[in-house]
C-alpha cells in the first residue's frame, strides 16, 4: 500500500501508551511508504511526536465534541485503513459516525467494520496478545520488546553516580488499593545494600516520598521533577526499578532496566512488558514482604 493514508488510535492511559510501542512500530516498518498519523490524547502528543513513528499526530480531548469533529478528521483524512488499538465504546462509535460512509478499511472492534476484531473475553486477554491477534490478518508482527532508544535525556543534575533503585509507590488517584505499602522498609534494605533508593511519581505521591526519605534519610526524592524523557534516562542507568501497577512502571519496564512490577488481585498481573521484568505476585500486599521483593529484583538483575 505504498502511498497509501493509515491512521492509528489510541488514545490512553500513559502506561497503556508504552505497553502498545512495539504495536505502533510494526504498524510502522509494515507501512514504511505510507503516511501513518496517530490519533491520540493531548496528554500523549508529545511523546507521540518525539517517538519519530508518525508523520503526524492528532489530538482527541475525548470531550462530547469530539464525536463532531473526529469522524470529520477521519472522514478528511481519507484514509485507507485505520488500525483502531483502543477498542472501546467510543471509538467504536467513531466508525458508526462516518455514515453513510465511505468507511477506510477498519480494524477494530465497532459492529460491521471491515476487520472486526470482536471475541468473547477480549479485555480479559493480555494487551499485547490482543495486539498480535488483531494484526495478524495484515502480516504485521510486533517485536517481543519495543526500542524506546529515542526515549533519553542528561539526568547529570541529580547526582546519581553510584548504584542507584528506582522506586515507583504510587498509583493513579482513584487506585490506591494498587499501593503497595512497605517501600520504606524496601528502602532501608537496598540503603543497607548500598544502592540508593530514588522515588518518582507527581504531586499525588509527595507524602508517599516524604514518608520513604523519613524512614531512610538516603533516599533520593524526585517526585514533581522529572519528565518522562528523564523517567526514560534514569531506568536505562537503574541497578533497578521496583513498582506499582502504574503507568511509570510500565514505562520504566519497556525502557529494558531490571524491572519489578508488583501485583495483587486489586489489579490483573498481565500487563507488563519489558526485557528484565518480574511480575511480583501476592493476592493480597499484606502478604508481600521485602524480602520477597528483593529476590524479585535479583531475578529481574539476572535476566539479560
Amino acid at each position: 500500500m505504498s502511498g497509501g493514508r493509515i491512521l492509528v488510535i489510541k488514545l490512553g492511559a500513559f502506561g497503556d501508551f508504552f505497553l502498545a510501542q512495539t504495536a505502533f512500530e510494526a504498524i510502522r516498518r509494515h507501512h514504511a511508504g505510507d503516511r501513518l498519523t496517530l490519533l491520540t490524547i493531548p496528554q500523549l502528543a508529545p511523546l507521540a511526536r518525539m517517538s519519530g513513528l508518525f508523520d503526524a499526530v492528532w489530538e482527541d480531548p475525548r470531550s462530547i465534541a469530539s464525536y463532531v469533529t473526529v469522524p470529520r478528521m477521519i472522514r478528511g483524512g481519507w484514509f485507507d485503513r485505520v488500525y483502531d488499538l483502543q477498542c472501546t465504546g467510543r471509538t467504536d462509535r467513531y466508525f458508526w459516525l462516518l455514515f453513510p460512509g465511505p468507511w477506510p478499511e477498519w480494524s477494530g472492534t465497532a459492529r460491521f467494520a471491515s476487520h472486526d476484531d470482536s471475541y468473547p473475553k477480549r479485555r480479559k486477554v493480555p494487551v499485547l496478545q490482543r495486539y498480535e491477534r488483531q494484526l495478524r490478518p495484515f502480516g504485521i508482527t510486533p517485536a517481543p520488546h519495543p526500542d524506546l532508544s529515542w526515549l533519553d535525556a542528561d539526568v547529570g543534575r541529580f547526582g546519581l553516580d553510584g548504584d542507584y533503585a528506582l522506586l515507583i509507590p504510587g498509583s493513579s488517584a482513584g487506585r490506591p488499593d494498587k499501593r503497595w505499602p512497605r517501600y520504606p522498609e524496601l528502602a532501608r534494605a537496598l540503603a543497607e545494600r548500598g544502592v540508593r533508593p530514588v522515588v518518582l511519581g507527581t504531586a499525588i505521591e509527595k507524602d508517599l516520598a516524604t514518608a520513604i526519605t523519613a524512614a531512610c534519610p538516603a533516599a533520593l526524592d524526585l517526585t514533581e521533577r522529572t519528565g518522562i524523557a528523564e523517567i526514560g534516562a534514569l531506568a536505562r542507568r537503574a541497578w533497578a526499578a521496583v513498582g506499582n501497577d502504574t503507568g511509570p512502571t510500565h514505562l520504566v519496564a519497556a525502557v529494558g532496566g531490571p524491572t519489578v512490577a508488583l501485583f495483587s488481585d486489586a489489579s490483573n498481573p498481565i500487563h507488563a512488558s519489558g526485557r528484565r521484568v518480574v511480575l511480583h505476585h501476592r493476592p493480597a500486599f499484606d502478604a508481600m514482604d521485602v524480602e520477597g521483593v528483593l529476590e524479585a529484583i535479583g531475578r529481574a538483575r539476572a535476566l539479560a
